[in-house]
């Protein structure tokens, strides 16, 4: 069942192959296609900055890897003009000089229905990897060693592994394994120039978590590439770059423990890890200090909110930066932005996640028949024996097509040929406003308000940065409360129509020294830990932060006991109020969990808090907190839970109630 159903899937896409290509019809063989690419700077209905000293030989690449299950489940692909094309044609055309395809060891159930996902075998990576070589394309081959999605928090032993309880077991297979896989996809014609040694291991690789364990697998992998060919380059991929030295201490792990590598690769992703400026200190740091090249191998950017197949996104209108709204414009200057840092890093290129993973049709239910049968969602329920707590319980479509480069139905957007403008750069004929910033407004009780006259515009043309002038809704300024804190949303117009709201919060000066943790101010907080001495740290991750990119961050594997507080020296006599925001889970049943204020020897406790998980925030606060006369005041937050709870504090906050 396993081969009849790979089979279709092989054939539908070779025929669109053999269809899209020409050859020499005496030898056979394939001439490999070379695209035409700008030489100057073209008018076109994007703007792109010219990237300052970018190479010929920057690697511009795309994941594709489900190419074939959307191919075999009806998708067609058309260039910017309408026509319908091979899909490698339309990537080498806009630019795109490498593919990157992941490889499960055995994506199938024991019936041969596969898990989803693309279907993503060492075959598929062979097919994927010959026609990306047809159109003049090297290759990244990602091997995850799992038989479905690997990741930071995921990295789960295949199930042909599952019995082998020595490493030095493990070793072996995954040698074996991957000069096999290898030699399969070369012969099939596929220009191999990378290959990646499991898939973001940050916390662990084929079910070992142990670092040392890890390492033994990346070298036996690294030692099977090598004899395949010395020509190939090895990665090592990691990902949350955002956490503070972390990607300093992975490298410094694999010099210590000896592992045989060329490229340290990263994923990058602007809504969870964090600023440019980070991702360039990183790649330069790794660079500079431990004498390796580096790869952003993941990438990805919105240019909608909108879903295309009923599934839902991992990304939302709400998810969009400032600097970068949910556009095709968006999303061309946000990729833009990220090679120039790879340049600026002297890194090695860019790869865009799965940027032609579109919607197989716009009805649920017929969705729903091509997922499971072809394998063109994440996950299909045949997952559920492989993975049961995730893609058994949420399997479906694709949660990323409106980040893909192409539309809904499958046609090139503007914004896939920001990868042959890099160089010389594009210009569209009128500039236009796509968006504006809400702004912010922070205002003490007590104090006087002044609302902004202006708003910061982002426009189709990067280098336009002109404010635009703005009037606010006069009621409803009116409304706002200035002598007890409160958070209001103010209507505007700005001088050219569009409309724009104003989040004004009000507040009590907060007595708190670096209340968001955005200073790391280990002179103000303290970690006092009551059993394990680590586990808590300050974290940049904005996606777990409340406000800000910096928060207070916990996790072990050991059962954890704690407390992070503040003492703040002095508070005069008087009636005051706190409060702090906490998220997480897997804490166990006997998690405690306690928000506190003691003043003097007088302690004030919150009700205990329960962690409900990811970014579902609790919000505990203690009032009338009563100071007789002037005294010292500590706040904190005390946590005991059980090993493997993690979760994040942030903006703590003391404050006058008079």
């Amino acid at each position: 069942m396993r081969k009849k159903i790979l089979s279709i899937i092989l054939l539908a896409a070779m025929s669109v192959s053999l269809l899209a290509s020409c050859g020499d019809a005496q030898t056979g063989e394939k001439e490999v296609y070379k695209a035409e690419l700008p030489t100057e700077m073209v008018e076109t209905d994007i703007f792109v900055t010219p990237v300052e000293g970018i190479s010929d030989d920057f690697i511009r690449g795309m994941d594709v890897s489900s190419v074939l299950a959307e191919e075999a489940s009806g998708v067609k692909y058309y260039n910017e003009k309408g026509e319908e094309e091979d899909l490698f044609k339309i990537l080498a055309d806009a630019g795109i000089n490498y593919i990157r395809v992941r490889v499960w060891n055995d994506p199938y159930d024991e019936d041969g229905n596969g898990y989803g996902g693309g279907n993503c075998d060492v075959n598929t990576a062979a097919e994927i990897g010959k026609r990306a070589a047809e159109y003049g394309m090297k290759l990244l081959v990602d091997f995850h060693y799992s038989d479905f999605w690997a990741d930071p928090a995921k990295q789960m032993v295949p199930k042909a592994w599952e019995t082998m309880l020595m490493i030095h077991e493990k070793e072996q297979a995954i040698f074996d394994y991957t000069k096999e896989s290898l030699n399969t996809i070369i012969k099939a014609g596929a220009d191999v120039g990378m290959v990646q040694i499991g898939n973001e291991i940050n916390n662990g690789l084929a079910g070992e978590k142990n670092t040392e364990s890890i390492c033994k697998l990346l070298s036996s992998a690294s030692k099977a590439v090598r004899e395949v060919s010395e020509d190939i380059k090895v990665v090592v991929h990691y990902t949350n770059i955002d956490k503070v030295g972390d990607m300093e201490k992975k490298a410094q792990q694999l010099v210590d423990y000896g592992v045989d590598y060329d490229v340290f690769g990263v994923s990058y992703y602007p809504y969870w890890h964090g600023t440019l400026e980070n991702l360039e200190s990183v790649l330069t740091n790794i660079k500079t200090n431990f004498g390796k090249e580096t790869c952003i191998v993941e990438t990805g950017y919105m240019y909608t909110g909108e879903d295309g197949d009923m599934f839902g996104n991992n990304v939302s209108d709400a998810d969009a930066l400032d600097a970068y709204p949910a556009t095709v414009q968006g999303q061309a200057t946000c990729i833009r932005d990220i090679c120039e840092v790879a340049v600026k890093s002297e890194s090695m290129g860019v790869f865009y996640w799965e940027g032609a993973w579109v919607p197989v049709g716009s009805e649920y239910e017929s969705n729903k028949e091509l997922w499971e049968k072809y394998g063109s969602g994440w996950a299909s329920s045949y997952a559920v024996d492989y993975d049961p707590e995730d893609a058994g319980q949420w399997y479906g479509g694709c949660s990323w097509d409106n980040q893909a480069m192409f539309d809904f139905s499958g046609k090139a957007l503007s914004s896939l040929s920001v990868w042959k403008y890099l160089k010389y750069g594009a210009k569209a004929a009128e500039v236009e406003v796509i968006s504006v910033i809400n702004p912010s407004i922070e205002v003490e009780c007590r104090t006087e308000l002044v609302m902004p006259e202006a708003v910061t515009a982002i426009y189709n043309d990067p280098t336009c940065t002109d404010p635009l002038k703005v009037t606010w809704d006069a009621d409803q300024v009116s409304q706002i409360d200035l002598t007890v804190p409160g958070k209001y949303v103010i209507d505007g117009t700005t001088e050219k129509g569009q409309a724009v709201t104003a989040n004004v919060k009000v507040y009590n000066l907060n007595l708190l020294k670096d209340y968001s943790f955005e200073e790391q101010n280990a002179d103000a907080w303290k970690f006092v830990y009551l059993k394990n001495e680590e586990g808590v740290d300050f974290e940049k991750k904005a996606a777990d932060a409340i406000t800000g990119e910096m928060e207070c961050h916990f996790w072990n594997t050991a059962e954890q006991e704690f407390k992070v507080e503040q003492t703040i020296t002095g508070v005069a006599a008087g009636k005051y109020s706190a409060t702090a925001y906490i998220q997480g889970g897997d804490v166990g049943d006997d998690a405690q969990v306690i928000f506190y204020v003691i003043v003097g020897d007088k302690k004030y406790e919150s009700d205990p808090i329960t962690l409900q998980g990811w970014v579902v925030w609790q919000n505990p606060l203690i009032k009338d907190i009563v100071i007789e006369e002037t005294s010292d005041v500590t706040v904190g937050m005390y946590v005991k839970c059980a090993g493997g709870g993690w979760g994040t504090m942030d903006d703590f906050e003391f404050y006058s109630q008079e």
